[in-house]
């Protein structure tokens, strides 16, 4: 059996918006550009046509993944858990950098939502791995590119 992606509601909304998308709108219109590229004649040497299969591929593609995704889905949502100084996925935490004392926040999501500049980090990133479970005040360890890295958990917040 295969294991559950766990996923924040926006996440998944927004990856359920992209499969409507992408099976009711680019979907239609391959088959649309695939028809009109017939219509020019051979299609043995026909550009538009390869190009109009090759996105149809894509696109076949796109939707399998994400219907896989979709049905292995499991929607984590925060805001209706019990507030504690714990992480988990989904949470916001407040950190701090033991050495520079730079202040900044991260929001614990899925692999797809996962955008650092945007402040979300993937559960599974080195950082994720190592604020699950951890409390207020904890001090986290981990390794990056640049080498070990500590933090200090200021908040967990469940919003």
């Amino acid at each position: 059996m295969s294991e559950r992606i766990p996923m924040t509601p926006a996440g998944y909304q927004k990856m359920l918006a992209e499969f409507k998308h992408v099976r009711e709108v680019l979907r239609p219109q391959v088959v649309r550009d695939i028809e009109e590229a017939r219509e020019h004649g051979d299609i043995s040497e026909n550009a538009e046509f390869e190009d109009a299969k090759e996105r149809q591929a894509h696109i076949e593609g796109r939707v399998r993944e994400l219907e896989y995704r979709l049905a292995l889905s499991e929607v984590v949502d925060v805001t209706k858990m019990v507030p504690s100084n714990t992480v988990v996925f989904g949470t916001t935490v407040d950190l701090e950098d033991e050495d520079s004392e730079e202040r900044f926040t991260y929001r614990i999501v899925g692999l797809e939502e996962a955008n650092v500049r945007a402040g979300q980090i993937s559960y599974s990133s080195p950082i994720g791995r190592a604020l699950l479970g951890r409390r207020v005040d904890d001090e986290v360890r981990f390794e990056t590119p640049k080498g070990t890295r500590t933090v200090i958990i200021k908040a967990v917040l469940y919003k």
